[in-house]
């Protein structure tokens, strides 16, 4: 229902699919990338849906992982604390940061 409500609000055309059994789903925003101002309203929606994922207790990674589009979230999602957990981690196995570099905002 949120999806569908974001869709409407934001004049997007958002197909969704994904796994009924566990409830991981997958919106897929049909778009023009050359439509500046379609952009501007795809990326109003993308918010709200991780947004709205969050709020109902969801997460934004099904079994995709985090990605490029989405790190920008992790954090909402986990936590402060969690995220310079997996910054020292990080520093701990990768001092030269020459493993995925600029990655995750690690």
């Amino acid at each position: 229902k949120a999806i569908q409500e974001i869709s409407a609000r934001h004049d997007i055309t958002i197909g969704t699919f994904g796994h009924a059994g566990d409830g991981n789903l997958h919106p897929t925003i049909i778009t023009d990338k050359r439509d500046r101002d379609e952009m501007r309203r795809v990326k109003r929606g993308i918010d709200e849906i991780f947004h709205a994922a969050l709020k109902l207790d969801g997460t934004l990674t099904g079994e995709h992982g985090i990605g490029f589009l989405k790190a920008g979230y992790l954090e909402g999602e986990v936590g402060a604390g969690t995220i310079n957990f997996m910054k020292k981690l990080k520093q701990g196995v990768d001092s030269k940061n020459i493993l995925n570099p600029h990655k995750m905002n690690l």
